[in-house]
């Protein structure tokens, strides 16, 4: 084919455009719990004021009521640093599973505030209070999502754990109720199910192949998931020494597509690693606009933040496409 020199150049350098711009383009900015730096975690308000920053993804977390409701929050229990009750007064101590109440009875708890007095609470100074939230149930965020137009993709952490027993449905049922909530609302191209505790994922790779999962990890003094036991009891019988020791294979040997850990737990040679495998790499919760900037330098394919509004920022400052 003969091309004009001019045109050629300009083709050319719109090719090389486009291929430096393609990963930028995909990266995924994710509102943790909604923004849980800036609004009470996991509440309509937290998801409309995300959406109003500019996210590229919604994060929340799935409990399940005794009566079989989805709703969204992070604990298995009423938190008593966000939970108050019909009285308006702080719970004295934590509360009942979630599991064990009706979702009608669910409602009668206001989560719009932090307590100030809590240690939790004083985490949070840029929170805005929005008295009257309530716990939501999984289609509200499905509604709001929808009202957001078809870009906005969803994030839904299983909260069940090795050790959960009747705190929560057994991982196939919780799977399956997750499941079948996402495919009733037509999400199931804008999701992605993740868990610390991959049981129910490899149910869902079973049952519904065509919605993304995403193994979560942490390493820390606190909370390990990883630990010294091969297989981790987290990791639904999979052995590490079969995969050579690499956490990247064996979370590709679970079916994930994502692999999410603690974001200090992240090195190049994981990340490099996790790129040979086909693996997107999603550090979390990242709310210091110098780790985000390092990371985004290391090539990580998005951030889980409480803060979107730092992170959005410092996207701009680098001159990424935002959502």
């Amino acid at each position: 084919m003969i091309m004009r020199w001019g045109t050629g150049l300009r083709g050319c350098a719109l090719l090389v455009m486009a291929a430096v711009a393609l990963p930028a383009l995909a990266f995924d900015l994710q509102g943790h719990r909604g923004a849980r730096g800036l609004a009470p975690e996991n509440t309509i308000a937290a998801f409309t004021r995300a959406v109003g920053i500019g996210v590229s993804t919604l994060e929340t977390d799935i409990a399940v009521t005794r009566d079989g409701v989805l709703v969204l929050s992070h604990d298995p229990h009423l938190n008593a640093d966000l939970v108050r009750g019909p009285d308006g007064r702080w719970l004295a101590g934590t509360g009942p599973a979630i599991h064990s109440l009706s979702f009608e009875d669910l409602r009668r708890y206001d989560i719009g505030r932090v307590n100030p007095e809590s240690r939790y609470g004083r985490q949070w100074p840029e929170q805005k209070a929005a008295d009257g939230e309530r716990f939501p149930r999984l289609d509200e965020l499905f509604t709001l999502a929808r009202a957001s137009g078809p870009a906005l993709r969803l994030n839904l952490e299983i909260k069940i754990t090795p050790q959960s027993d009747a705190e929560t449905p057994d991982p196939e049922r919780f799977a399956a109720l997750v499941v079948e909530a996402v495919r009733a609302a037509g999400f199931a191209n804008r999701v992605t199910i993740q868990s610390f505790d991959w049981r129910p994922l490899l149910v869902v790779r079973r049952i519904a192949p065509e919605i993304p999962i995403a193994c979560l990890t942490i390493e820390s003094a606190n909370f390990n998931t990883i630990g010294a036991a091969d297989p981790s009891p987290w990791h639904a019988q999979l052995r590490r020494a079969d995969y050579g020791g690499s956490i990247p294979r064996l979370v590709q040997a679970a079916g994930c597509t994502t692999w999410s850990m603690f974001w200090r737990n992240l090195t190049p040679e994981l990340l490099a690693e996790s790129k040979a495998l086909g693996l997107k790499v999603l550090p979390w919760t990242v709310n210091d606009p110098l780790e985000m900037r390092r990371l985004i330098g290391m090539g990580v394919d998005g951030l889980i933040t409480d803060y979107p509004d730092r992170l959005r920022q410092v996207m701009s400052e680098r001159g990424m496409p935002l959502p």
